[in-house]
């Protein structure tokens, strides 16, 4: 997959033929005597926490940025909780009430941060 001199080109491939393998997985080159180790560390199946199957390369991205269990903060108490739990506890969260410090109304959490411009 890269560049060689028509000079060395005989003596390359001959080279790759022998020493390199094709991923059948990811089509990367890997010499074939870690091609069972490459398959074994990025290839093989495992299972998320939220029973989803992948392979082992891609779970720490999925545990990062699209697990449902993934935790995340609320953003009204800063509680911890799963992902796939977070839009009810919000809904819930969000509707508690707080006064206001210059008008005294009691004011919606979720609508606290637009407050300042209607408080009056």
């Amino acid at each position: 997959k890269k560049d060689i001199p028509a000079v060395n080109f005989i003596i390359h491939e001959i080279h790759c033929r022998r020493n390199i393998e094709i991923c059948p997985y990811c089509s990367d080159s890997i010499p074939k005597s870690e091609m069972k180790n490459h398959i074994e560390s990025e290839h093989v199946q495992v299972t998320c926490k939220c029973r989803m199957k992948m392979e082992s390369s891609l779970l720490k991205d999925h545990e990062e940025s699209s697990c449902p269990l993934r935790p995340v903060l609320c953003q009204f108490c800063d509680i911890q909780l799963a992902f796939s739990k977070l839009q009810e506890h919000e809904l819930f969260c969000g509707a508690r009430t707080e006064p206001c410090g210059r008008c005294g109304r009691n004011v919606l959490l979720r609508e606290l941060k637009e407050h300042p411009q209607q408080c009056g």
